[in-house]
């Protein structure tokens, strides 16, 4: 795969929940790139450690906190006058020893809600807003972020899960609806929504037990399909949301 610009330069890319699962995987993937300049690797809570590659850039924000993402868009803005490619792995399912997905509406509480929806909604949206002034302009840019398939309303045949698949689904309209404002903005501005299918990570590590044979995923394997559906892209696949085998998910 080939990232680079069309002058030739090498891809500015940034890449959120960058220190661990897909989009660690990710980061080490684009980092093997030629074609790739900059990634700018975000993350809630870097541990201390020397960078790998001088092409990396680790940087510390809590998406759900307005101020550290003001600075993340400070901070990225004196360092490029451009990003070619976001790619939004935060996420949130459930915690240890809190949140888990309901499996009934007796289980759904407005706490759970708001924690889905400020982490899987909000953040991407706000995080398209902040970083917009280095998404304007007539360069191919890529701004995607990982959905899922059961925030699909077409799709939702089980039920259960009701705050993970609403963020999911409110994430799903955002961002569509930011795909068609940034057309006006960028011609050549392409908005993803990426589902990764069943990859194993600690989001999904309680689950896994029913994932049938051959269905579970790498996180490496699921990087490299993400990334080919990405380069692949083009302006008229803005606002749509692929599966990781590229086939379209219904809204």
């Amino acid at each position: 795969m080939d990232f680079r610009t069309a002058d030739g330069s090498p891809a500015q890319v940034l890449v959120t929940g960058a220190s661990r699962g897909i989009g660690k995987a990710l980061v080490d993937a684009l980092l093997a790139e030629a074609g790739v300049g900059r990634v700018f690797a975000v993350a809630r809570n870097w541990p201390e450690a020397p960078q790998r590659d001088g092409r990396i850039v680790h940087i510390n924000c809590d998406l759900t906190r307005s101020e550290d993402v003001q600075r993340l868009r400070q901070r990225v803005v004196a360092a490029v006058p451009r990003l070619d490619l976001v790619i939004n792995c935060a996420g949130f399912l459930h915690e240890r020893a809190g949140q888990q997905p309901e499996k009934s509406l007796s289980q759904l509480s407005l706490a759970g809600l708001q924690r889905s929806f400020e982490i899987n909604a909000f953040a991407p949206i706000l995080l398209a807003q902040a970083l917009l002034p280095l998404l304007r302009g007539t360069h191919r840019c890529v701004f995607a972020s990982l959905s899922a398939r059961v925030g699909s309303i077409g799709d939702n045949r089980l039920g259960g899960w009701y705050a993970y698949r609403a963020s999911k689904s409110a994430q799903n309209m955002l961002l569509r609806t930011f795909a068609i404002e940034w057309q006006r903005l960028n011609r050549s501005g392409i908005c993803l929504l990426l589902h990764p299918g069943t990859t194993d990570t600690e989001l999904s590590r309680p689950f896994q037990a029913r994932v049938p044979a051959g269905k579970l995923f790498t996180v490496d394997f699921v990087a490299e399909r993400l990334l080919e559906i990405i380069a692949r892209s083009a302006p008229e696949d803005t606002g749509r949301f692929y599966a990781w085998d590229g086939q379209p998910i219904p809204w």
